[in-house]
């Protein structure tokens, strides 16, 4: 992800924005890492899936209804996601 030819093509897409750290550095990944670590607890650990068309739907229904829309995250004080998500467009737009 740090190739010449890579970084070329995210820069020429403006909707794209390439987030890295120094070599070696764990922290960017920590967020993504925090997240399949509580849907494989909360989710994936506890249902035995008889295809993958209802391991996917059973996912996305996990993340755009549950931790998306009614799940409380602490490091949001509280909030849902989709409750922050919702204040920050508000705020953007009002501003």
């Amino acid at each position: 992800y740090a190739s010449r030819e890579f970084r070329k093509i995210i820069k020429s897409n403006s909707l794209i924005t390439q987030s890295m750290s120094r070599k070696a550095n764990c922290w960017d990944n920590a967020v993504a890492e925090s997240f399949f670590k509580t849907l494989k607890i909360e989710l994936i650990y506890g249902n035995q899936y008889k295809s993958i068309e209802q391991a996917k739907t059973s996912i996305f229904e996990y993340i755009e209804i549950w931790y998306n829309k009614k799940r409380l995250h602490s490091s949001l004080g509280y909030k849902t996601p989709y409750e922050v998500e919702q204040e920050f467009y508000q705020f953007k737009y009002v501003a």
